[in-house]
């Protein structure tokens, strides 16, 4: 049975600029008012309004200008946050490291927390020794890494290079807003898009007709 229908198979985007038809299987066109009203009221609560404010002006005032640390040190500016954290994975410790002497000379407090903290073993959590060949016996702590953040009281955390999944956790268990600089991708140079480049490129040209 094919998958229902959905934003990703929509070419039009209508919802992008309003100056189109929106297709048959919109979900835009499927909200009820009771879900448009519900999701209307939650970006007045205080904080989700002051980042939607601040994000939208941003994007606005530094479109193709600003690079992603850009951009995160202005929203923590205009957001009022003073203290940030860093969540990182320890192969990616040097970059952290630079990354936090740039936050400090930018007036910005910083505290650290490496995925390897508090040191569980993998066998602790019921991880096979046969998945342990290659990476070690070592567990990433993503749980342990949101409470240190969080114990630290910081502002607004960064994560940098986390494993999928780990990411996950650490997002879940973050009391603090969280931003990724890093998406961890040991093949491709944490460039993850550079995978969905290389398969678009791929798909057109078994589309495409030849000349």
């Amino acid at each position: 049975m094919p998958d229902k229908k959905s934003c990703i198979d929509c070419g039009i985007l209508n919802c992008h600029k309003r100056d189109k038809e929106y297709p048959d299987f919109c979900l835009t066109t499927e909200l009820s008012e009771e879900t448009i009203e519900k999701v209307r009221k939650l970006y007045e609560d205080e904080e989700n309004n002051k980042v939607s404010v601040v994000s939208a002006e941003i994007e606005n005032d530094y479109y193709l200008q600003y690079t992603r640390l850009q951009e995160l040190m202005e929203f923590a500016n205009r957001m009022g946050f003073h203290k940030i954290g860093i969540a990182t994975c320890v192969g990616l410790i040097d970059e952290s490291r630079t990354l936090a002497r740039i936050l400090r000379k930018h007036g910005f407090e910083v505290y650290g927390a490496v995925c390897k903290i508090g040191s569980f073993l993998k066998a602790d959590v019921g991880v096979d020794e046969e998945h342990m060949t290659r990476t070690g016996a070592v567990m990433c702590n993503p749980i342990m890494q949101a409470e240190i953040l969080n114990q630290a009281g910081t502002d607004f955390n960064v994560v940098m290079g986390l494993c999928v999944g780990h990411d996950s956790l650490f997002y879940k268990y973050s009391e603090a807003l969280v931003t990724t600089l890093v998406a961890k991708d040991r093949v491709l140079a944490h460039n993850p898009c550079g995978a969905i480049y290389q398969a678009n490129a791929y798909y057109k040209s078994k589309i495409l007709p030849e000349e």
